[in-house]
């Protein structure tokens, strides 16, 4: 299983709205700019990760994103989910797609497929927005030249 850009992106820029969100609303312009990303592109992240309530957006002169929920309650997998859909390296352990194919009571690999599509979802959800921000703390104290989120 590969991230895409949405699911790299998508995190970079929960990330940034939680890491700037004491100077107010964050706006896409400043995220793309931070990030590099194009703003279209973000634009287009930020709608499916309110549609999924991980963020909310202000409108306005002073408007921009906030986030949904608090930075502990919001897990790199459940940005993942969102933008990228479920987890499942195959259709025949992917939830939303149970009882498609015909050889899943006697397919012996499914059982290989079930624990990688357990492993990931283990590790992403074994992360959360405030483990990243305390990672990034810890980052800037230690001066890394290259940091970045």
């Amino acid at each position: 299983m590969k991230i895409s850009t949405k699911g790299r992106y998508g995190l970079r820029a929960v990330l940034d709205i939680s890491l700037h969100e004491g100077e107010g609303p964050v706006t896409i312009n400043n995220i793309a700019g931070r990030q590099q990303l194009s703003e279209r592109y973000l634009e287009q992240l930020l709608i499916t990760l309110k549609q999924n309530g991980l963020i909310k957006s202000i409108r306005g002169f002073q408007g921009g994103y906030i986030l949904a929920k608090e930075p502990r309650l919001i897990k790199v997998g459940d940005i993942v989910r969102a933008l990228e859909g479920p987890l499942a390296p195959v259709d025949c352990v992917n939830e939303d797609k149970l009882g498609e194919c015909s050889r899943t009571e006697a397919c012996v690999t499914k059982i290989v497929w079930e624990d990688l599509r357990d492993a990931i979802t283990q590790v992403l959800d074994s992360y959360t927005i405030e483990d990243l921000i305390l990672e990034s703390q810890k980052m800037q104290e230690n001066s890394f030249d290259n940091y970045s989120i």
